[in-house]
């Protein structure tokens, strides 16, 4: 079934994109709660229009999405968590403690646009998360994950 969303949503796409869904999930989920129409040639049609407008503005959001990607991209980031047996980490890392080590860098991103493999992260060592910045500006950002130092208490 094909749909335009109304609004960004989580794994699928963001707001006027046209989208390919399982019937259910499009005629009980996303046309009931607005967050998306039936793709007819009518929409379509209104929908190209309304792009069309939209491309000027887009492209000054384009040309911040791509200087914000490449201020993230020169940030080395490492993630300290605690570990346990071997390379085993105490809970997991998120797309949420990514954005929050992003925040600490300075460079704001909410986590329903980091997409990391696997949802979660287990083990420590060097991986690769998507950061969707636009619509059209999607990055492969690297970070690492480290062991956190543990402080040695004087008895």
């Amino acid at each position: 079934m094909e749909l335009i969303l109304k609004e960004d949503i989580d794994n699928l796409g963001f707001k006027d994109e046209v989208v390919v869904v399982k019937n259910g999930y499009g005629r009980n989920f996303l046309i009931p709660t607005g967050k998306a129409v039936l793709a007819t040639d009518s929409a379509k049609k209104v929908l190209a229009e309304n792009l069309k407008q939209q491309t000027k503005k887009n492209q000054k959001l384009i040309k911040e999405a791509e200087k914000l990607a490449n201020d993230i991209l020169k940030i080395d980031l490492k993630i300290s968590s605690k570990v346990g047996e071997g390379d085993k980490l105490f809970g997991s890392i998120s797309s949420k403690d990514l954005s929050d080590a992003l925040s600490k860098q300075g460079k704001v991103l909410d986590k329903k646009y980091i997409i990391i493999p696997g949802r979660n992260i287990k083990r420590l060592g060097n991986y690769e998360a998507t950061l969707r910045l636009h619509k059209n500006v999607v990055i492969k950002y690297p970070f690492e994950i480290v062991a956190e130092i543990k402080k040695k208490e004087d008895k």
